[in-house]
Formats: structure tokens, C-alpha cells, sequence
């Protein structure tokens, strides 16, 4: 849901900014392995900034689970989780509804089997580049962020883009977490503006995240 703190921002200058989608897989929706149970809800807001993006001619990236069968991160192999986003599987494609541009750069994380991987900085684009060195070669230094989970996979996104001097937007309408603790998803999104990232959103009147300035 969105954060009530959350406001519509201007930016000036696009042409150094990119849109992640984080971890919008079938496993993280309803019905899947470990939904978010607003994973499917925030599709079309995350279509909405896909299109925006898209009118602005900014990149897209796309993070993903991305984990081998017998990894530490499951719960039979002395993990947190149950099995989910295995590679290959149709949990682990992206969303059906989930309107990711031809170009879209897929960033595959969690597919060592020991490590967590619950950063996109984690990952790396199919060609092998990390995520930090892909930006940097495409002069990209402001992020806008959106996907699941809000207190898990975007947290940690955002947090590792914030350490590397990356401004950051959260997209609070276009976010969702798994709360396995009551309030996680709130004490996260807490944690990502304490740690310098600004908070928008969009609405179906104001679609562009970036075009109207106002206080909610």
C-alpha cells in the first residue's frame, strides 16, 4: 500500500535515471510459492511507470530470483525459506501481466548456493556484468525502484544503491511485502528514507511519478 508520507516528485534531469522492477515473479504473487499477498495488486501501478519510463526513453531493469534446486537459502538446506523461484521453473517467471519492455535488462540474483541474494546489487545481467557495473557503464546514477518484497528484496536494492551514492526513489504505490513480522513492511520503508531515499508515487489522475509536485 502506499506510504501516506509518500510524495509526488520532480525531477528535472532524466537522462541519468533507470526504473527497477525488483523480484516480480509468479512465486511472489497469490498462488505462488512465497506471495506477498499484494504481489499481483501492484501491477498496474508497476505497468504505469513502465510506461513512463518508457516515454522517457529510460532503461529497465528487471531483478530476479533466480535459485539452483540445492541452495542454503531453503528451508531443507538449513535456510529460512521454502523453495521458491527456481531456476527454470514457471515460478520463477516474471508476472504475465507485468508489461516489461523487449529491451528489458534482466539482473538474476540468488543463484549461487550459498549465497542469499537478496540484492539486485547481488545479481548480474546475462551478459555477466554486476548490476553496480552495468549502471556505471551506462552513465546511470539515480534509480526509481519498485516490486516485491518491500521488506526483503527492495530494502536491501535500495539500501545497497543508497551506500553506492545512487539517488532513490521509492515507488510506495508500486511496492508490496511479506510482513512475516507485523510491521516489517513499514519499519522497512522507515529504514530506506532513513537512509537518504525519497518516497513517490503516482495515482490514476497523475499518472507520472515525476510530473506533479505537492504534498500528499
Amino acid at each position: 500500500m502506499p506510504d501516506e508520507s509518500a510524495r509526488f516528485v520532480t525531477i528535472d534531469d532524466m537522462s541519468r535515471a533507470a526504473l527497477l522492477i525488483v523480484d516480480v515473479q509468479n512465486d511472489f504473487c497469490p498462488g505462488g510459492a512465497l506471495a506477498a499477498p499484494g504481489g499481483a495488486a501492484i501491477v498496474p501501478a508497476l505497468n504505469r511507470h513502465l510506461a513512463d519510463a518508457r516515454a522517457r526513453h529510460m532503461p529497465v531493469y528487471a531483478s530476479r530470483d533466480w535459485h539452483p534446486a540445492e541452495t542454503t537459502h531453503f528451508k531443507a538446506f538449513g535456510g529460512t525459506w521454502p523453495p521458491h523461484c527456481v531456476q527454470g521453473t514457471e515460478g520463477a517467471a516474471f508476472h504475465s501481466a507485468l508489461e516489461l519492455p523487449a529491451d528489458t535488462i534482466v539482473v538474476s540474483k540468488g543463484d549461487v548456493s550459498d549465497r542469499e541474494g537478496y540484492s539486485a546489487f547481488d545479481g548480474h545481467t546475462e551478459e555477466g556484468r554486476s548490476l553496480a557495473d552495468d549502471l556505471r557503464a551506462r552513465d546511470i546514477d539515480q534509480l526509481f525502484v519498485g516490486g516485491i518484497a518491500t521488506d526483503y528484496c527492495v530494502k536491501q536494492t535500495v539500501l545497497d544503491a543508497t551506500s553506492r551514492g545512487l539517488r532513490v526513489t521509492v515507488l510506495t504505490d508500486a511496492i508490496t511485502g511479506i510482513d512475516v513480522h507485523p510491521g516489517d513492511s513499514a519499519r522497512a520503508v522507515d529504514e530506506m528514507r532513513a537512509a537518504g531515499a525519497n518516497l513517490a508515487t503516482s495515482s490514476r489522475d497523475e499518472p507520472s511519478t515525476q510530473e506533479t509536485a505537492r504534498d500528499r
